[in-house]
C-alpha cells in the first residue's frame, strides 16, 4: 500500500514536503484554491526535489498543464473523471519509472 499524506491547498503542501522526508509523488489539481496553481506548485517541488514524480489532474484536457502539448519528464496528466484502477495504474507508472532510475545509478 501506499502512505497518503493530503494538504488543502499549495502552501501546505509544501509544509508537508518540507516535514516528511521520503516523499516520492506529488498528486495535485491543477486548480487550487490559495492563488498557487498546480503546475506553480509543481514547478516549486521539482526545483527543491528534482526527482519527485507529479502527476496531475483536472476536469480540463486542454488545461496549463501542457507545455507545447507536452508534459515535462516525470510527469503525467489524469483527466477526470478517472477510477480509481486508473489512478493506480498510473501512481505505479510514476513510482515503477523512479525505482527504475533509481536502480540506474
Amino acid at each position: 500500500g501506499y502512505r497518503v499524506l493530503v494538504a488543502p491547498e499549495a502552501r501546505s503542501a509544501l509544509d508537508v514536503l518540507e516535514q516528511e522526508p521520503g516523499i516520492d509523488l506529488l498528486f495535485t489539481d491543477v486548480g487550487l484554491p490559495d492563488g498557487i496553481n498546480g503546475r506553480q506548485l509543481a514547478e516549486e517541488v521539482r526545483g527543491r526535489w528534482p526527482t519527485m514524480k507529479v502527476l496531475f489532474t483536472t476536469g480540463y484536457a486542454r488545461n496549463a498543464v501542457f507545455r507545447h502539448r507536452r508534459l515535462d519528464p516525470g510527469v503525467e496528466l489524469l483527466v477526470k473523471p478517472f477510477s480509481h484502477s486508473i489512478l493506480a495504474t498510473k501512481v505505479r507508472k510514476l513510482l515503477d519509472a523512479r525505482e527504475n532510475s533509481r536502480g540506474s545509478t
